[in-house]
């Protein structure tokens, strides 16, 4: 499996003011999954999805990511953890203003040590599966909001990461881009057989999702099935 998390708990405040953002939560996230987690305002979620990918960590459990259990690296280790095995995209989209398409998803690979060369191929080639062929050289201030989400999930999916985690993509978009910002990210993913998380309150990404997994008060309340529209035509979940 990609992705396991046990029994996570974190613990805000002290004393009778500390409250359980997350309490006790389990999931499994399978290779080509999409998991759409959905809850209120103040339920968790976003917390939990920030100890999922190695931003914070929790008071218990743990989370096993390729057989790794990321709560017991050292904080030392946990950034190049996260650049080899996790894309993030967020809902402010956090790409550089000051660079082109093109350089805002080859800086996570020059990071990596890769030669300007070929960061730059590997990004255009994503930005071109993107829809973004006519876009390489545009900064961000001539970009669409969804094309600055499309380059955010270059970003995210130019490393090879294993596990997609976005938080709210959709939420500074309209209708129309939204729905297409999500079709692309799921159809490259399902291609490379990557696990997607996102947290949402937009019921339109059901559409797309296998599960919706319910959070309310830290604790998952409710699993049901997605409206999954198959964006891939050779999925095979394992």
């Amino acid at each position: 499996m990609s992705l396991v998390a046990n029994n996570i708990t974190k613990v805000f405040g002290k004393g009778h003011t500390s409250v359980k953002a997350v309490n006790n939560v389990s999931l499994n996230i399978l290779p080509g999954e999409v998991v759409l987690i959905m809850g209120p305002s103040g339920s968790g979620k976003t917390t939990l999805i920030t100890i999922l990918g190695g931003l914070l960590s929790p008071n218990e459990g743990s989370v096993v990511i390729n057989h790794e259990d990321i709560t017991k690296l050292k904080e030392d280790k946990l950034p190049s953890f996260r650049l080899e095995n996790i894309g993030f995209i967020f809902q402010s989209f956090n790409i550089l203003s000051a660079l082109n398409a093109t350089e805002n998803v080859a800086v996570p690979l020059i990071a990596r040590g890769i030669s300007q060369k070929k960061a730059t191929e590997a990004a255009q080639d994503f930005l071109k599966r993107l829809g973004l062929g006519e876009r390489l050289n545009n900064r961000p201030s001539d970009l669409s909001g969804g094309e600055k989400q499309r380059v955010a999930i270059a970003r995210a999916l130019v490393t090879n990461p294993s596990i997609i985690l976005a938080d709210e993509p959709t939420a500074n978009l309209d209708s129309k881009n939204g729905h297409e910002v999500m079709l692309k990210l799921c159809g490259v993913a399902c291609e490379e057989n990557k696990s997607v998380v996102i947290v949402s309150h937009d019921q339109r990404i059901k559409d797309i999702a296998h599960r919706v997994l319910w959070i309310e008060d830290g604790k998952l309340t409710k699993e049901e099935e997605g409206n999954h529209k198959k964006v891939c035509p050779h999925e095979n979940l394992v």
